[in-house]
């Protein structure tokens, strides 16, 4: 099935290395990218933390998938049911802080469409840790 995908996928895959190299781009060991908006003080969450999220989603291509800016509340949820890519990020995250971060397909939704995301996508989001319950 990925044959099918290849030129998508690799495409999401140019873009994360090349988005890589960018001066104020940040790795982390699961491969997860991400820049600083706004460094936050407080706490950091764990995977049993349930935290307090602004967010919005977009592709590579721009095309946003999902947001909660306009709702005027944050998501809630507990970290370790969401995303890889997402718990490995929040992980690291101070309460305050607001960070876009990049999530290779594999920490994300792989192989499998979700909605108008594509097998083999690359996630964008920027996030803002607002609080942990």
């Amino acid at each position: 099935m990925k044959a099918k995908y290849k030129e998508y996928a690799d495409a999401n895959s140019k873009f994360l290395e090349e988005n890589a190299q960018q001066p104020n781009i940040k790795v982390l060991p699961c491969g997860v990218q991400y820049r600083v908006i706004k460094e936050g003080e407080g706490p950091t969450p764990t995977a049993q933390s349930i935290v307090q999220v602004f967010y919005k989603g977009k592709m590579i291509n721009g095309k946003q998938f999902d947001s909660n800016l306009g709702d005027g509340f944050p998501a809630v949820f507990r970290v370790r049911e969401v995303i890889t890519g997402w718990q490995e990020a929040l992980k690291q995250m101070s309460v305050g802080s607001k960070w876009e971060i990049f999530i290779p397909a594999h920490l994300g939704y792989g192989g499998e469409s979700a909605g108008i995301i594509k097998k083999y996508s690359t996630l964008i989001f920027e996030v803002e840790l607002v609080g942990i319950s």
